[in-house]
């Protein structure tokens, strides 16, 4: 009796770890209108504090992200993550490679500084895609006035 009883009440569990499972294999749609303007929603912040960026989606082995940005960011090293951008508006010039002066590492492995030496520079825009793998020095530089904004695929290593 207590086996049926035991087998009664775990049903309902299972059913509930089944449709969690389904849930997080389910596809999901982003469409441009929606992405517009969430990128649009970003940017008065952007313009006020340099930055701003949201999460789309996150999963298991990756994040979906959006970013705006209307001044350079540091130089960064992800430790577990390749970037890949699609530039979805404005342009900048990104620098990989090279070193990170002055480079602190944090406890979640992500390295950070003022800027890069001896890196590649290249002039990145609207329609563009970057792959930046895990472990490459990196850094967006920003001219002023300008509202840059991509979208960020985080690929976990």
């Amino acid at each position: 009796m207590k086996k049926q009883l035991l087998a009664i009440c775990a049903l309902p569990l299972l059913a509930i770890a089944a449709h969690a499972q389904n849930d997080a294999k389910k596809a999901e749609y982003f469409s441009a209108q929606d992405i517009q303007k969430q990128l649009a929603d970003l940017a008065p912040q952007a313009k006020s504090s340099g930055s701003s960026g949201s999460t789309l989606g996150d999963y298991t082995s990756h994040q979906l992200k959006l970013s705006v940005r209307t001044s350079s960011g540091g130089a960064e090293v992800h430790a577990h993550y390749d970037d890949v951008f699609v530039v979805t508006q404005g342009q900048a010039t990104l620098i990989t490679g090279g070193t990170v002066v002055d480079p602190k590492t944090g406890a979640d492995g992500e390295t950070k500084g003022p800027s890069i030496h001896d890196g590649n520079t290249q002039v990145i825009s609207a329609g563009d895609v970057v792959h930046i793998p895990a472990g490459t020095p990196h850094q967006l530089k920003i001219a002023p006035g300008t509202l840059f904004s991509t979208i960020v695929v985080k690929v976990k290593e």
